[in-house]
């Protein structure tokens, strides 16, 4: 594989490993102890998917009812 095709492959998957780092920050704000960032890490993306779709979930239910988020 040329260099610039190597660079290029592995400057990918730095930002995608930061985008999961960044997302299991989050999901483990989102759910407010109830699951680590680690355990978040070590989930498979599938898993990770779920988890974001169910805050999304939360977060739509939160602002039809007005109730507050925090």
């Amino acid at each position: 594989m040329a260099p610039d095709r190597v660079k290029k492959l592995i400057d990918d998957m730095e930002e995608e490993v930061n985008s999961i780092k960044k997302n299991a920050i989050t999901y483990s704000w989102y759910m407010r102890g109830g699951v680590s960032y680690e355990d978040i890490l070590n989930m498979s993306r599938f898993e990770r998917d779920q988890i974001a779709k169910l805050v999304e979930q939360n977060m739509d239910t939160t602002k039809k009812s007005g109730l507050p988020f925090f």
